[in-house]
């Protein structure tokens, strides 16, 4: 892999030309070793040599994600004697998958990382105290701590939860910089508020976000990283990545949308019909992977709703930048007439200073129909404070959710089942969910 500078900072043309170069390579390794890929080009009568551009790929069907839950070992393009790794998906939407790498894919894994701490702000000088897990298959875990490595800088694996624990290691270890659930950093700052820690003469400094939306669509900072920022005077760094694209999109300091790595990976946004939206439209993330060797992957649908930007960026870069999140396509709800995507309704709840936590789960009533029950823990038991998310929820929505008030213990347990890496926050138990 190069070095940084990468060819980000090239002229978009350049970056296009790169990728192409790529895209025929992978086409051939497709054509030679994957029995999936083999069989759709048969099966669709695709010459792989007519796919020349990246407006090509278009005349190929996407990839689902169910084509990789049900057909997982066609994927493979390398002997079993070659994998080094198996990484799995969290399964936030149905079941997990399994995704096999090789060396040269962890060495890619890491500087894909290593990119995306340099564009974040990371030196060698820093110190990232990682807030999160290390085990049960999560790729993400293994890539911050290898990129991190690869960068130079110093790494302090503390794991997730326990605030407690986080700020006796802050104030022995100093580190700069955290990675972490952006839910979590407000739970390290309620807990630095109740036992008298001055978070502001702490040595972190810079926070990369995983997991969360840390802005709007309009990329200015989102409600949660406003209640993050007006207590902590840290500088916050929003990351995108799924563990099938094997890569990440990271903001610079400029903040306005997570820089795509042209050397490890090639998007497309498409609509329903497998086709380019218009510019400036949203629509469906969709990987063509470029160097992975063990399980590659071409036009493969990650069911994210994003918006892209495509003009060059104050930091000098000149590669395709994603918004946050909009939506998965798998998690719109269409309730009493108004259709809502599950981060919508997550900002609207982040507003509510009486919540604590929280989990969205959607159901199908009697008819078939989608009903929304949202399961909180309030600050208190008391029927005004009750009132008042009740009426702050029908304002914003339009239309009230069913809503049931659990304790602490028991939204714990609805947060984290047995074998979940990352807290839940909707559960579909819809009929066709």
């Amino acid at each position: 892999m190069n070095e940084l500078p990468s060819i980000s900072f090239q002229k978009a043309s350049a970056i296009k030309t790169y990728q192409e170069k790529k895209l025929a390579d992978l086409l051939v390794y497709l054509q030679t070793h994957s029995a999936y890929y083999r069989e759709l080009f048969r099966s669709h009568s695709i010459p792989i040599q007519n796919i020349q551009s990246i407006e090509d790929l278009s005349l190929i069907p996407p990839t689902e994600k169910e084509h990789l839950q049900m057909r997982n070992k066609e994927f493979l393009c390398v002997a079993k004697n070659k994998i080094i790794e198996y990484t799995a998906t969290s399964g936030t939407v149905g079941s997990p998958v399994t995704v096999a790498l090789t060396e040269n894919d962890l060495q890619r894994l890491a500087y894909n990382e290593y990119s995306s701490f340099a564009c974040a702000n990371g030196t060698s000088e820093d110190i990232y105290q990682l807030m999160l897990t290390l085990d049960r298959q999560f790729m993400a875990g293994m890539a911050y701590y290898s990129g991190i490595r690869k960068l130079g800088a110093g790494v302090v694996r503390v794991g997730p939860g326990v605030p407690s624990l986080q700020w006796e290691t802050i104030e022995r270890l100093k580190p700069t910089a955290i990675v972490a659930v952006p839910s979590f950093i407000i739970k390290l700052i309620q807990y630095a508020e109740d036992n008298g820690i001055d978070i502001n003469t702490s040595s972190v400094k810079k926070a990369v976000c995983i997991g969360e939306n840390i802005r709007t669509e309009q990329l200015e900072p989102n409600i949660l990283a406003q209640r993050i920022t007006d207590k902590w005077n840290i500088q916050l760094f929003s990351t995108y990545a799924s563990t099938e694209m094997q890569t990440a999109f990271t903001e610079c300091e400029a903040g306005k949308g997570g820089h795509l790595n042209p050397e490890l990976l090639i998007v497309e946004l498409i609509d329903d019909n497998g086709q380019p939206v218009a510019e400036g439209e949203a629509g469906e993330v969709t990987i063509t992977t470029l160097g992975v060797e063990g399980m590659p992957l071409l036009r493969y649908k990650t069911g994210d709703i994003c918006k892209a930007y495509t003009q060059p960026c104050s930091c000098g870069r000149h590669t395709l930048r994603l918004s946050p999140v909009i939506g998965r396509k798998k998690q719109m709800i269409k309730y009493k007439g108004t259709t809502l995507f599950a981060p919508a309704l997550f900002e609207i709840i982040h507003r509510i200073d009486a919540i604590k936590e929280y989990v969205v789960e959607v159901y199908s009533n009697e008819i078939g129909t989608d009903e929304v029950l949202l399961h909180l823990t309030a600050i208190n038991e008391l029927e005004e404070t009750q009132n008042k998310i009740k009426a702050y929820l029908q304002a914003r929505l339009r239309v009230t959710p069913h809503i049931k008030y659990i304790e602490p213990d028991t939204m714990q347990k609805l947060q984290f089942p047995d074998g979940v890496r990352k807290p839940v926050k909707f559960i579909d138990r819809r009929k066709n969910g």
